[in-house]
């Protein structure tokens, strides 16, 4: 995968005859537009919608967090339609060719607690603590996105602990102070579950 801007860069060619070059491979069925200005070889092997995440926001960085990194750490069985990630960016909806993204944006102080997915260097995810309370962080602002959790299995890995930790770091203490309680009931649904 790659950028009309970087491939310009590289060639040393406008973006206009980059882009006129792209658009004549597309049709010879070498490449295909994943979106603006993302392109992408085209190739027998499926594309992961997972590796665009990094051409998306140009200028601001996203991490997979919320109910999509909570999948893919097996807290939660239920497989998202669509990839939630937190960024300093404007929150919207992306659609690609490779699959459908939700930006949200969250503070610029409570942009941390993420890692590369994997250590693979291929997209960044939050920790699973940070990505429980990423959605809790949401569920208690305006639009109550995540405001109901299917069943949680939560790993022996999972520190409670640090998700509290988190909880102190978001800057809005209304917010903090409902987060914290929501934290609260699922702790106790943990405690009379056996997972």
């Amino acid at each position: 995968m790659f950028t009309t801007s970087e491939l310009s860069a590289l060639s040393g060619k406008s973006l206009s005859t980059t882009t006129q070059a792209l658009n004549f491979l597309q049709r010879e069925g070498v490449v295909f537009k994943v979106y603006r200005g993302i392109w992408a070889e085209v190739s027998k092997e499926r594309l992961s919608a997972y590796s665009v995440i990094p051409f998306l926001l140009p200028g601001h960085r996203a991490y997979v967090s919320f109910i999509s990194a909570l999948h893919l750490y097996g807290i939660i069985e239920q497989i998202p339609q669509v990839i939630t990630l937190a960024s300093t960016a404007h929150t919207k909806i992306i659609q690609t060719k490779i699959g459908t993204f939700s930006v949200h944006r969250i503070a610029p102080s409570f942009f941390d607690g993420f890692i590369w997915y994997k250590e693979t260097g291929s997209f960044l995810i939050a920790e699973p603590e940070k990505a429980l309370v990423d959605s809790l962080y949401l569920s208690a602002r305006r639009k109550k996105q995540f405001s109901y959790f299917p069943e949680l299995y939560f790993p022996k890995s999972f520190s409670f602990k640090k998700a509290k930790e988190w909880v102190k770091k978001i800057p809005d203490s209304k917010i903090s102070s409902c987060v914290q309680k929501r934290l609260d009931t699922i702790l106790q649904k943990k405690g009379q579950a056996t997972f």
